[in-house]
């Protein structure tokens, strides 16, 4: 294979993993004309279509997708062949992907990456918050941040985190309007403020444990989003109840500004987990990165 061929087809990788020439192009660093020839040339010199086009989106056709799960495997191994390479370097040299959730990311990666890389200039992270369970894999990504209980068994899961109190709260003008829920089962004449999950599309249901009895409760309000920061802040503007990690609002319910209801009913949650690949060859960027998330009792 020609090595300006070779070059094409990465772009074209790119490209259909991003769906967007105009994204491709700034992950590459080159104009979106520039990568349109290049995929261009590719498939003329292939004879045939890899990329349908739209005013609005692109995506492979058959014949793109069969290059791509061919490639897309073989570059991966090839860029973390070329990571072991750095560790060959006086200084680990790398780059991160990490798919996160927003409470873990701003208790646990935040605090432990702002001390690890200013000793290590040439190592980068990118971390994406979403709460849809991401297939690291196929998303390319490096590692995922999730819940025990959700990383499948086929990874390779390093706790970072300790297990944790979740909390119903409202704030004093809302609960003083209403009568204060005794079970889960009287949350359905509260307004909730509920988190939307993108995986399913649905709203996340609220785990409730007493007595051994286990019930879930799909709240239902006024208002719903993809934050908890955005929750927390209907909730302190009065808008009505939600479920957050206790951390989070701990420092309102000292204050005053919200109060915490079904304390009782209220579970722990199973710590978090960095999880990757059993058959990934950690390069040492990548362990050095991972040791200074590990969670230490």
């Amino acid at each position: 294979m020609r090595r300006e061929q070779m070059a094409d087809l990465t772009a074209f990788v790119v490209v259909a993993e991003e769906r967007s020439f105009t994204k491709a192009a700034a992950k590459m660093g080159m104009s979106q004309s520039a990568l349109s020839q290049i995929v261009r040339r590719l498939e003329n010199s292939l004879g045939f279509p890899l990329l349908i086009r739209t005013t609005r989106s692109v995506a492979p056709t058959e014949a793109g997708e069969r290059v791509l799960e061919t490639l897309a495997p073989a570059l991966q191994s090839l860029d973390a062949n070329l990571a072991s390479l750095s560790d060959l370097r006086s200084k680990p040299v790398g780059s991160f992907r990490i798919t996160s959730v927003e409470h873990a990311s701003a208790t646990i990666l935040a605090p432990a990456l702002a001390k690890l890389l200013p000793d290590y200039p040439d190592l980068s992270v990118e971390i994406i918050n979403d709460y849809k369970l991401t297939d690291i894999v196929a998303e390319r990504f490096d590692a995922g941040v999730r819940l025990g209980e959700q990383v499948d068994r086929d990874m390779i899961a390093v706790r970072i985190g300790p297990d944790f109190d979740m909390a119903v709260v409202g704030a004093p003008d809302y609960l003083n309007s209403h009568d204060l829920p005794a079970t889960p089962d009287d949350l359905t004449k509260h307004v909730c403020i509920t988190l939307r999950l993108p995986s399913s599309g649905g709203l996340w249901s609220w785990p409730f444990a007493k007595g051994g009895r286990e019930v879930r409760v799909r709240p239902e309000g006024q208002v719903a989003s993809n934050t908890i920061s955005l929750n927390i802040d209907m909730a302190l503007a009065g808008v009505g109840l939600t479920y957050v990690p206790l951390d989070v609002v701990q420092e309102h319910l000292e204050s005053g500004r919200l109060r915490r209801v079904l304390a009782d009913w209220t579970p722990r949650s199973s710590g978090y987990h960095l999880y990757y690949p059993s058959r990934r060859q950690p390069a040492r960027a990548f362990t050095l990165v991972v040791d200074a998330l590990r969670y230490r009792t």
